[in-house]
């Protein structure tokens, strides 16, 4: 399928979702070759009308060249026409197919000949045109590339709960004085943002704000140690100062208003399969506003016009503290010894490790404004890492001390959100 195809299909995917009926396609697109049996049976175990044809829109990307416009035309056969107009003028085609001439048999006559008066021939001589619904159909071949083969259910996580699952976000701000560790002006704009992105993406919302350290290892022990068995992900973001941590896969640490570090590392064991085994095979997504270290990044000289060359404005403030080594040996060799090999997992960090993380008092930090817009536009049709993809070029394009997102990716099936 071509780009333009493609974008057609994701522009036009809210009033296709509300609007198309499903029912009538499943017959013709058996028969025309766009999918098979299997394939349909799939996309009908989906859930509701709605969610069966937003599955039926991603698929129908992976179809091959024909499919925009064999789809087009089972719109018209099913009495859907507006719905292929507006596609049609979504990818700047014509907005009906061209009119097949009416073909008829016709009579030949043989020139310079007269008919032998006692031979009986035709009145006329026909030749037969097969029909297009008789004519034997050839599964086109799936194409490569961003699409995903989303029939083949062992590549996608399911996420049929409603909500389908818990988010927790912790919103620190204010620090104990005379520790260092400065007020995060803006960090509130970051979480309403994402509060009401992720309500948006149907998942329950709980926020805490100004945490110690020991009260935040009891919210996310608490979120824990409920039962997800009717859920299907769960999400922790954390917004707050940060530092560089000693560690065994997750790098970096995040403060308590009271100072204290709490090791990512930790954190993400939480939700492990040992300590939370309702969320075993389910995907756990883990957002980290906070420094990587303190490192500023001016970056490099490139041969593109690149936006935001400017310095950072006066109000923009950093999440940095110093890197602090753990006294004696702490928790480190029980944390080696029992931690189990991650899976279903994926960290992102708003700053690759050692450097600061960005923050306007105005309009939140980099990260977050750049997470909540890219979610907006891209999260009815793009898995989670092609979206972090995303975040990472944006954010890498501004200011003059440079900062790019990263993260640690565990999970074993692409994730798409739920989107309404």
């Amino acid at each position: 399928m071509e780009e333009a195809q493609r974008g057609a299909l994701r522009r036009g995917r809210a009033r296709l979702v509300a609007a198309l009926r499903v029912a009538p396609l499943w017959g013709p697109l058996r028969e025309r070759g766009l999918f098979t049996r299997p394939m349909v049976e799939d996309v009908q175990s989906a859930g509701s009308r709605g969610e069966q044809a937003r599955q039926l829109l991603i698929d129908l990307e992976t179809r091959g060249k024909r499919a925009f416009p064999v789809f087009l035309s089972i719109l018209r056969d099913t009495g859907q026409g507006d719905l292929a107009d507006m596609l049609a003028a979504e990818c700047g085609c014509p907005s009906a197919p061209p009119q097949l001439v009416d073909l008829r048999p016709v009579q030949l006559e043989l020139r310079g000949e007269e008919r032998p008066k006692n031979v009986n021939l035709p009145e006329r001589l026909s030749v037969p045109v097969q029909a297009e619904s008789e004519r034997p159909q050839v599964p086109p071949v799936p194409v490569r590339g961003l699409a995903v083969d989303k029939w083949n259910q062992d590549l996608v996580y399911e996420l049929r709960a409603d909500p389908c699952g818990r988010c927790l976000i912790l919103n620190n701000i204010n620090f104990t004085t005379g520790l260092g560790l400065s007020t995060r002006h803006g960090s509130d704009v970051d979480c309403e943002k994402l509060e009401k992105r992720f309500r948006a993406l149907s998942f329950d919302v709980l926020t805490q704000r100004d945490l110690e350290a020991r009260d935040m290892v009891s919210e996310l022990q608490k979120l824990a140690r409920q039962d997800h068995s009717a859920l299907d992900c769960c999400i922790v973001v954390i917004l707050s100062h940060g530092c560089q941590t000693s560690h065994v896969q997750f790098p970096g640490g995040v403060y308590g208003t009271d100072g204290k570090p709490i090791p990512i590392e930790k954190i993400v064991n939480y939700f492990n399969g040992s300590n939370c085994p309702s969320l075993r095979g389910k995907p756990k997504l883990f957002f980290i506003q906070a420094c990587g270290g303190e490192q500023r990044d001016r970056g490099f000289v490139v041969d593109s016009n690149s936006p935001g060359d400017e310095a950072p404005r006066g109000s923009v403030e950093s999440d940095a503290t110093p890197f602090q080594a753990p006294s004696g040996n702490m928790d480190e060799p029980d944390a080696v010894a029992s931690l189990p090999t991650p899976s279903d997992i994926l960290v992102s960090y708003s700053t690759f490790p050692g450097f600061v993380s960005w923050r306007e008092v105005s309009s939140g930090s980099w990260y977050v404004e750049t997470l909540d817009s890219v979610l907006e536009q891209y999260a009815p049709s793009e898995d989670l890492l092609n979206m972090l993809l995303r975040v990472a070029n944006a954010v890498s394009a501004k200011g003059k001390y440079k900062q790019i997102p990263g993260c640690f990716n565990f999970l074993r099936k692409k994730f798409f959100f739920k989107c309404q």
